[in-house]
């Protein structure tokens, strides 16, 4: 068959075709070994909520303006305050936020900031519930040992500088175990009023001369 004697097959229209919505361009993201910066083997924890600390956000200001909570604290139950045990200048209560099971601080009911502001008869308190506080969490827990200090200022780490207060921390042989160094928490196996009411329960009938 020749050429000519094939069919002539005529176009067909075609519908026409709609635009194909392109995705929107990502951002380009710039490979770590591109960015400035040497490695060093260390891991970053980025915790921007600490600013609002670091800023003193919700911080009693020591001008007067509110009530600190180591001032609130004796004016509430033992129970609600978490208060350990009372003396004539000074008292004990639980950290909110302690570092280990029986962490407690010891503080003058006057309203001061710095160690060297306490009268004599203050220091000799202070001292004197801070010995009682160890013998009592070294007989109910058997602590193998104590961190003992005061933050003095903001610039010396402390938390609430308008206020002293002395920490007790009992320690233990391993307490410092993966969790608090690598997962940034802390494993408490008491409750704070349990261990508020435990510590009251031994704490020794005599009140500081």
């Amino acid at each position: 068959m020749s050429d000519a004697d094939e069919p002539v097959v005529e176009p067909v229209d075609q519908p026409p075709v709609e635009p194909v919505d392109q995705a929107p361009a990502q951002p380009v993201v710039e490979p770590a070994w591109e960015l400035a910066g040497e490695p060093d083997g260390f891991g970053r924890l980025w915790t921007p909520y600490r600013m609002a600390y670091l800023q003193g956000e919700n911080k009693p200001a020591d001008d007067g303006s509110r009530e600190c909570p180591f001032c609130r604290a004796p004016k509430r139950t033992d129970e609600e305050g978490l208060v350990v045990a009372r003396g004539d200048l000074a008292y004990v209560v639980m950290n909110l936020n302690p570092y280990n099971t029986g962490h407690v601080m010891v503080c003058p009911y006057r309203h001061v900031s710095l160690y060297t502001e306490l009268t004599p008869e203050e220091t000799i308190e202070v001292g004197t519930l801070t010995q009682t506080a160890m013998t009592v969490i070294e007989a109910i827990s058997g602590a193998q040992g104590f961190n003992i200090g005061m933050n003095q200022g903001s610039a010396g780490g402390a938390g609430i500088a308008a206020h002293l207060h002395q920490h007790i921390v009992p320690r233990w042989g391993g307490d410092a175990n993966f969790l608090p160094i690598v997962g940034q928490t802390k494993a408490l196996p008491e409750l704070l009023s349990d261990t508020r009411r435990r510590l009251a329960e031994a704490w020794p009938a005599e009140r500081p001369a």
